[in-house]
């Protein structure tokens, strides 16, 4: 055999697993990763995003469907292909969801997943810089760390929000979510803490662990319903198979882990036998109950200076690089935003629904420069949308990206929570000290009027965005829809198991990448509890 274990993937759960599986000699471990080494710098820097996303050497650039949701627009959905994954390229921000996220995929009958279960694994990850307490570690591998930045504009939003009645929450990790406060991020003195530096680097010298990057992988083999290895090509197009004697862990992500099973004869029978697939496993979940965060971006244009000034000359560029170098702070190592809020949009639910992102700038699309005036942004977030969408193959050839639809506003529920959203953040705008600062309304336009319910979800309609949340198309679970059981094996077929964020049967109340990190140390103790060496 080539290995005990075979990981699919280098992302925020796959490095996790390749660090976790390789800490005993005795396992054998390989990991593929369908794209190159994180030598990029940009990847390192955290306000580096903005020029790593749709770049193609590191992202997938994947793009959606047409959504009848959104008028016929097709959004762009940016995963990283790089080691690291996603986590090289996100925007750093740390973010676990709430207690009762977790407490419900408990209820749905996934033993292990209940708060209690989890929160150990989270702190066991996290190295955060505020120390150890009930709620967070301060001796793992991961890296967490507030901003190293400050701006005027970002403090008066959150003191408006305050003045508006929402209280403020120094700690939206700890005991509870709800109110408004500042990001952490995923950074060590300065620089990204992608799961490639926090767990690849240092178990990179084990000699039974393998990296094999540029393979791509175009199928799982499947023995005798037991997976068994995985072919993939090189960045020659040669082929390879590789053998794995105990287990394939798929850590691919929400796109390509559902793919991957598609291609390799899992899914719904008709719609692989329509793609002349041969069926292994006739799971009709494959693809299906996907969500994601739908962002609306509001745009205020300002009276005072912001980011969008300090970037828009060489000399404040060269500013802002020179601070970088000499003190690792300023604008560089910001995160996607630097302020939030988690608030309600009803009276009658338990927990908020709704997600601020707070930015000192402005752009009309991330990796496309910020706007040529002064001005902030405020984008609101639907936290657990009932909207569910699918992954579908375009055709059986590994290479060819898959359908992405989206399914988005297609519930009552959403689309009143997104207008709601809209709604509180122009009411947020209207307090004190925030209206000192505000010169006017840029998007929505001001004459949008903040009663007119049908106006403000045309204006979602035509003007919302991915917040780069995919999850849930390999379901965790033992019904019908499920893909996987609570232990992640993947149901029907022996040695195949999927560790990433599309197991969630429902999507977490906020950004996703520390708990795909949490997922993937999960997946590590259920392997190994399953084949102790």
């Amino acid at each position: 055999m080539d290995a005990d274990f075979i990981i699919v993937g280098a992302g925020s759960a796959g490095c996790v697993l390749a660090n976790r599986l390789s800490a005993n000699p005795r396992n054998k471990v390989i990991l593929l990763e369908a794209g190159g080494r994180d030598w990029n710098p940009w990847i390192h820097i955290p306000v580096g995003y903005f020029k790593t996303i749709h770049n193609p050497a590191v992202d997938w650039c994947y793009k959606t469907e047409p959504d009848p949701g959104l008028n016929g627009r097709s959004l762009d959905w940016p995963r990283g292909k790089v080691l690291g994954g996603s986590s090289s390229l996100n925007g750093l921000l740390y973010v676990r969801g709430q207690p009762q996220d977790y407490d419900r995929w408990r209820q749905m009958g996934n033993v292990g997943w209940g708060w209690d279960d989890v929160l150990p694994l989270f702190k066991r990850a996290e190295n955060n810089e505020r120390g150890a307490d009930e709620f967070h570690g301060d001796d793992g591998p991961l890296s967490v760390s507030n901003m190293r930045i400050q701006r005027p504009i970002t403090d008066a939003w959150v003191a408006a929000a305050q003045a508006a009645g929402y209280p403020f929450n120094p700690d939206y990790n700890g005991e509870t979510q709800e109110g408004v406060g500042f990001f952490q991020l995923t950074a060590r003195n300065g620089r990204r803490c992608s799961t490639a530096v926090a767990y690849l680097n240092p178990a990179r010298s084990r000699g039974n662990l393998q990296i094999i990057t540029h393979a791509q992988v175009e199928k799982v083999v499947i023995e005798g319903k037991r997976a068994t290895g995985v072919q993939y090509t090189d960045k020659s197009g040669t082929l390879h198979t590789l053998k794995a004697a105990k287990e394939i862990i798929l850590s691919g992500g929400a796109i390509n882990s559902p793919q991957l099973l598609m291609l390799s004869g899992i899914g719904e029978a008709e719609h692989l036998q329509d793609n002349g697939i041969t069926v292994q496993a006739d799971l009709k979940g494959v693809g299906k109950n996907m969500q994601d965060h739908l962002q609306a971006r509001l745009v205020y244009k300002t009276h005072e200076p912001t980011l969008n000034d300090e970037v828009s000359s060489l000399l404040g560029q060269a500013k802002i690089g020179l601070r970088y170098i000499t003190s690792r702070s300023g604008p560089m190592t910001m995160a996607a935003s630097l302020a939030t809020g988690f608030m309600k949009t009803r009276h009658d639910i338990e927990t908020p629904d709704i997600q601020f992102h707070v930015q000192p700038l402005s752009a009309e699309n991330p990796g496309k420069g910020a706007d040529k005036f002064s001005a902030f942004t405020m984008s609101v977030c639907q936290l657990r949308p009932e909207s569910r969408g699918e992954i579908r193959l375009a055709s059986a050839d590994g290479r060819a990206y898959p359908r992405i639809i989206p399914n988005y506003l297609s519930t009552q529920t959403d689309c009143q929570t997104v207008v709601a959203g809209v709604n509180i953040a122009r009411r947020i705008a209207r307090h004190a000290p925030l209206t000192e600062k505000i010169a006017t309304e840029y998007r929505p336009n001001p004459a949008l009027d903040i009663e007119d319910y049908d106006a403000t979800l045309g204006w979602a309609r035509n003007n919302t965005a991915s917040i780069y949340h995919p999850t849930g198309t390999c379901k965790m679970g033992d019904d019908t829809a499920a893909v996987v059981d609570a232990r992640l094996r993947v149901h029907g077929i022996a040695g195949l198991r999927v560790a990433d964020c599309s197991i969630m049967p429902e999507i977490v109340s906020g950004n996703t990448n520390a708990p795909a990190i949490m997922i993937g140390e999960k997946a590590s103790d259920l392997v190994l509890e399953d084949h102790p060496a």
